[in-house]
């Protein structure tokens, strides 16, 4: 026999749980509890006929073979259950320490267990009846608050509306759930809340109510939630003298309070937003202190300003001119500052109090006049509610953080607004988790200890970048890059004298870069070396020239970057280990694929970001979203004012990409291309050549590879540029002579490939030609050529035409008789063309040559050089 059980005291979420259940598994029977809440017990009796529910002692004397319980993990004890009945259970709480191994376990964070079954059946395609509906819909409310408490999920508001649109009868859920008190209930409720208590720990308002009554009244938690609703705490404990016992009841909203825990200290238990207790042998005013004593060691705050502040702040003295503060701001982007005398904060500055200032023209004032006056400050370990509780005081909307006397960061607004959105600590095991499977266990040991070494000097690092934004993409990337809030240069030297390795050190941009020579114990995915950077902010004093830079927090380090994917970032101190920090939703850009800028001036301020992001979008797969991409057709232009080699960075770093015609298309479709060079373009042409110098090898066969296949994808980009044009662009971009000469060489043998490709060309003409290029020009002349008998040309060059050589020398000239002179080089040029051409093989041919061009006083054409 296959059985669906819940908890005694049933309300309408568990009830509802049952039926649920009894819809998916229609083998197995509904059994009721022995007490249920009275409002559940009347909506039975009404509607008992239209629902499937047993009582316990109507079932048959059967062995449980199966026992399945919903909204419960308290197993209980049925006739007929045995060694082998099987237990399953379906739950919207996670799962108990205290459970069994072998019961198999259903959960998912959802307001209402109700919310987890419905989904399943609207899945399943089981239709349900009105009364079924109204009652599912009863059990989802009861425990949401009709969707109002803050464990109510989006999940949970889809599956009311998905039994709204079954027909659940509203009228019906609002007369059970807004039932009415009984006398004694009503008598109890009046005398809570006549001794209910507010008390306040670490920021968590937390509201205790007492009574005593002669008799066992039901349903205290109805109570409880009626006190709840009228109250609004973030926990309640109901404390009620009963008999010769004390019941608790208790409810909670926050984090930082878990009520299972409390109640667990008075031998009680449940779930951290609900439990209850039974204590026996104490009054109520003794369990009430115990509960004070316990709820002041244990609450903690659960989030404090130090976990959303960003560290490093600017302060303004108070003699700063109202001119002078308004400069800052525009500087900084800041919208208010500290105000600062002798290390102490004696007020805050704010954009509203400078902006009146300038209309009424005292912009020579100096801020104390006009700044919020008082101890406007904060601690890092203040709760949040405090926070709010200053803003709202002082009207402000920034609050400096004061740790022992000294200003160390900054709290705003804004880092309040993003609470609503983000949990605190977001995703630390998940992240945790995802670094212990990607990395090799040398490198996240290398990665905690660089954490632990950063939280020995009170700093905090963190991995920024790339790495971060592959890890969440599942992209393996080794390429390490810490950002520290702190001193990033003494940071690494700490670690470079206790594990090894070298340092370089630029102390102006306040950055180290640790060699890891010998540390990497033979993990080949180890990198070569890691950089650290102190925290930083960036300020362009004019569009497309370098920022200057200047120390700052990571939040605004994070904000100087490109896109919103590239500003995530992962703190490794082992306090918040695997803390990952999305100020800038670069996470939900990661996931719908989107390219997007921080702010409306980004492709101003530094235009070498366009050819970044056509890179990011080709290579990954994403698209820049809408306003991004006008933001950079309108600025494209202004890459004609960026400095050569910053370009060529990025070009280069296309060019390394697996399909770098792919985003040269998309530069171009983009009107980027142009600005490089005029005449550059990404046709047809281009991209078969490039996909030839990747898929293709030639009859010598060795392709290009690393820098050398980079190169040779500038060459043919470039390849097509007017002679003037193209020696432009070798000035413009600063070519390492090398390179140049490559670009130089391959353009002008494309020019000459209509005369390589003549059906009569002997082969001293070919050499004629191609001896003059660089062997790497004319080895790309093969992937270039349109002709296939240029391609054999080249090849025949390359393995056998470029190796020939005159077996006679100046020596034997000079033992002809010929005085040394320019005449040499000529004759032995005419030697070498004739043994190319098949017209000599032998020493001595050449020779019987050379005598019959002196015979004959013939007129040779000049030598050209070999390579």
């Amino acid at each position: 026999m296959e059985i669906i059980a819940t908890h005694e005291n049933t309300d309408f979420d568990a009830l509802a749980s049952l039926l649920a259940a009894s819809k998916l598994y229609p083998h197995a029977t509904p059994v009721l509890p022995r007490r249920l809440n009275r409002n559940v017990q009347d909506f039975v009796t009404l509607y008992w006929e239209q629902l499937p529910f047993w009582h316990a002692e109507d079932l048959p004397r059967k062995p449980i073979t199966r026992l399945i319980l919903v909204d419960t993990q308290t197993i209980p004890t049925l006739k007929g259950m045995g060694k082998n009945t099987r237990v399953e259970i379906i739950d919207h709480h996670p799962r108990s320490a205290d459970l069994r191994e072998d019961v198999a376990f259903s959960s998912a964070e959802t307001g209402a267990t109700t919310t987890l079954l419905v989904e399943q059946i609207s899945q399943a395609l089981v239709p349900i009846s009105p009364i079924e509906a109204t009652l599912l819909l009863l059990g989802i409310y009861e425990d949401t608050g009709s969707l109002s408490y803050l464990t109510t999920t989006a999940r949970d508001a889809r599956a009311a509306a998905w039994l709204l649109d079954r027909h659940a009868n509203l009228e019906v859920v609002n007369r059970y759930l807004r039932y009415p008190l009984t006398e004694r209930q009503r008598a109890l409720y009046d005398q809570l809340v006549q001794n209910s208590e507010i008390f306040e720990f670490s920021g968590q308002v937390v509201a205790i109510a007492t009574a005593t009554v002669p008799e066992y009244v039901e349903e205290i938690s109805t109570l409880a939630h009626k006190l709840r609703d009228l109250l609004d705490p973030d926990a309640l404990f109901v404390i009620v003298q009963m008999d010769e016992h004390v019941q608790i009841v208790a409810r909670s909203t926050s984090d930082a309070v878990n009520v299972a825990e409390a109640t667990a200290f008075f031998g009680g238990g449940g779930h951290s937003r609900a439990a209850a207790a039974l204590v026996r042998g104490r009054t109520v005013a003794e369990v009430k202190d115990a509960l004070v004593a316990y709820l002041k060691e244990r609450v903690m705050p659960a989030v404090t300003v130090g976990e959303i502040m960003s560290y490093g702040v600017h302060t303004v003295s108070p003699d700063t001119t109202i001119a002078e503060a308004a400069d800052l701001m525009t500087r900084y982007g800041h919208e208010g500052f500290p105000v600062v005398e002798r290390g102490k904060v004696i007020g805050i500055l704010t954009r509203r109090e400078v902006d009146r200032a300038l209309h009424h023209k005292l912009g020579g004032a100096p801020v104390r006049l006009y700044m919020v006056a008082g101890d406007v400050t904060v601690s890092p370990t203040d709760p949040v509610e405090k926070l709010r509780q200053v803003m709202v005081e002082h009207r402000v909307g920034q609050v400096p953080v004061v740790r022992d006397g000294e200003v160390i960061g900054i709290v705003t607004r804004t880092d309040l607004l993003k609470l609503w959105a983000v949990p605190p600590n977001p995703r630390r095991a998940e992240i945790a988790a995802k670094l212990a499977e990607s990395l090799p266990p040398s490198l996240l040991r290398l990665i905690q200890e660089v954490g632990r070494e950063a939280d020995e000097m009170q700093a905090s690092a963190y991995l920024v970048g790339g790495f971060v934004r592959d890890l969440l993409l599942g992209i393996p990337n080794f390429d390490i890059d810490f950002v520290v809030e702190g001193d990033a240069i003494r940071l690494a030297r700490r670690l470079a004298r206790r594990i090894g390795g070298k340092m370089r050190v630029h102390t102006q941009f306040k950055t180290a870069n640790w060699l890891l020579e010998g540390v990497s114990n033979g993990t080949p995915e180890f990198p070569g070396n890691i950089d650290f950077v102190t925290a930083r902010t960036e300020f362009y004093e004019e569009p497309t020239v370098l920022p200057k830079v200047e120390r700052s927090s990571i939040k605004l380090d994070l904000h100087r970057r490109d896109f919103t994917i590239n500003t995530l970032a992962i703190r490794v101190d082992p306090e918040h280990f695997g803390e990952l920090l999305d100020f800038y939703g670069g996470e939900a850009d990661l996931n719908h694929k989107i390219i997007r800028v921080l702010h409306s001036l980004s492709f101003v301020e530094d235009p070498t970001r366009m050819l970044r992001a056509a890179r990011f979008e080709t290579r990954m797969g994403f698209h820049m979203e809408p306003r991004t991409e006008e933001l950079l057709r309108n600025a494209v232009d202004l890459l004609d004012k960026v400095s050569g080699p910053r370009i060529l960075h990025e070009l280069l770093l296309i060019l390394e990409e697996q399909a770098p015609e792919a985003i040269l298309c998309r530069l171009e479709e983009l009107g980027i291309l142009r600005h490089i060079s005029p005449s550059l373009v990404c046709d047809a042409w281009l991209q078969e050549r490039f996909r030839r110098l990747r898929e293709q090898t030639p009859p010598w066969g060795e392709k290009p590879v690393g820098d050398g296949l980079r190169d040779a994808y500038l060459a043919l980009l470039a390849a097509r540029l007017p002679d003037r044009e193209l020696a432009a662009f070798a000035e413009r971009f600063r070519l390492r002579r090398q390179l140049a000469d490559l670009l130089t060489a391959t353009a002008q043998l494309l020019a000459n490939e209509r005369q390589l490709a003549r059906r009569a060309m002997r082969p001293s003409e070919v050499c004629r030609i191609l001896d003059a290029a660089p062997l790497d020009a004319v080895k790309l002349l093969w992937y270039a050529a349109s002709a296939e008998a240029v391609q054999e040309r080249v090849a025949d060059y390359v393995l056998r035409l470029r190796h020939v050589r005159p077996e006679i020398t100046g020596h034997d000239l000079k033992a002809m008789g010929l005085s040394p002179g320019p005449l040499y080089k000529n004759i032995l040029a005419a030697v070498l063309a004739a043994r190319l051409d098949g017209e000599v093989s032998t020493r001595e041919e050449e020779k019987a040559l050379v005598q019959r061009i002196l015979a004959e006083g013939r007129e040779l054409p000049a030598a050209w050089p070999r390579r």
